[in-house]
């Protein structure tokens, strides 16, 4: 039955006489839910908002049946059966590379409004529009079969995913940076136990315990950069790009702890899944695809072993008759687009005619 605006988990639809008992729990006072909501960081509201939170909370609560834990979130319909549901940022450059994405790889974003929280992905999936840091809880808690968020928040996160593929934007370095006149440049220079401020505790807490280092983390929501200059922390560990951000702020870079980037990840053991499998495939064609271009020319017939040299093309140029009594072929290759200027001079040096160069929207090995 809908439960505060949502829709039920199976297990309490299915689960017979137990189910009673968990709609008492479900049905708990406003006060309850509110501390419920303030446990998991959520602002206090009679609703429970959306699906995933009201799972979690299932899952915390004392004397649940054990394979009421284990229940899946759903309507109660064989899973291998529903559309895939892959949750996505809901706003932010990261969303719009995204959903770029997805559109070259023939998967649009089909959404009703700007403001709606799922949309189809051309008719193969289902998208749910969620923040980025919570993507990792939804497919580590079975609410999205997969989802696309920066690594940073999945290795934050500390629950057990996989990484199917690395979409190649995005990215950033998380890092540790102490303030410039603190004479601070590598680890080894840190005295004491030092105050750390940043918005990735766990990652941070691990950083220093391989080092098997003591640190007091300084958890803060963000601008950890203003930490040291307000006096509450001696080193920050935040993202950075470029690392303008931290020179302005009087920082200075002295250890990387991890390289991010936006990344497609699943819960850990379903990699193998056909539909995600399929996923993978169409997304990394059209990454495979960016930077690359497909090249055409006629080229003389006696030319045609220094034109290997030019187009090595993926495993070497296509090469087709043109009906013009022998004199020409036709070469066709993959080249990166970075080089199209020299190899186009390259071949007009070679008596290459009739040159095309188009772009390529996907690229299967």
């Amino acid at each position: 039955m809908p439960i505060g605006g949502v829709r039920s988990p199976s297990c309490v639809t299915e689960v017979g006489p137990d189910a009673a008992r968990v709609q008492d729990i479900i049905s708990a006072t406003p006060e309850a839910s509110g501390n419920a909501n303030q446990r998991m960081g959520r602002p206090v509201s009679k609703s429970w908002g959306t699906l995933p939170a009201l799972w979690k909370w299932l899952r915390e609560v004392p004397g649940l049946p054990s394979g009421m834990r284990r229940c899946q979130l759903g309507s109660g319909r064989d899973k291998a059966a529903q559309v895939l549901k892959i949750a996505l940022p809901n706003k932010g450059r990261l969303a719009d590379d995204i959903r770029a994405l997805f559109g070259e790889a023939g998967l649009p974003v089909n959404a009703v409004n700007e403001r709606a929280l799922s949309a189809s992905l051309g008719g193969e999936f289902e998208a749910i529009f969620v923040r980025s840091q919570d993507i990792p809880e939804f497919v580590a808690d079975n609410a999205a079969d997969a989802g696309i968020t920066g690594w940073d928040l999945a290795c934050e996160c500390g629950r057990p995913l996989d990484m199917l593929l690395d979409l190649e934007f995005g990215k950033c370095r998380l890092v540790l940076a102490a303030r410039e006149e603190s004479g601070v440049r590598s680890l080894a220079d840190v005295q004491g136990v030092p105050r750390v401020a940043t918005c990735f505790p766990k990652l941070t807490g691990k950083f220093f315990a391989d080092a098997k280092r003591q640190v007091e983390v300084v958890p803060v929501s963000g601008a950890a950069e203003i930490a040291p200059r307000l006096g509450i922390a001696d080193l920050v560990v935040d993202l950075t790009s470029s690392g303008s951000t931290l020179k302005v702020n009087g920082l200075v870079e002295i250890a990387t702890l991890l390289d991010s980037s936006a990344r497609l990840i699943s819960r850990s053991g379903t990699r193998s899944r056909r539909e995600l499998q399929e996923l993978v495939d169409a997304l990394s064609s059209v990454l495979r695809a960016r930077g690359r271009r497909y090249v055409m020319a006629n080229v003389p017939r006696q030319s045609l072993e220094q034109v290997r040299k030019v187009l090595p093309g993926l495993n070497g140029p296509t090469v087709v008759d043109v009906l013009d009594g022998g004199r020409f072929v036709a070469v066709h290759a993959v080249v990166e687009s970075s080089s199209i200027y020299r190899t186009i001079a390259a071949l007009k040096a070679l008596g290459a005619e009739g040159i095309l160069v188009t772009k390529i929207e996907r690229l299967m090995p």
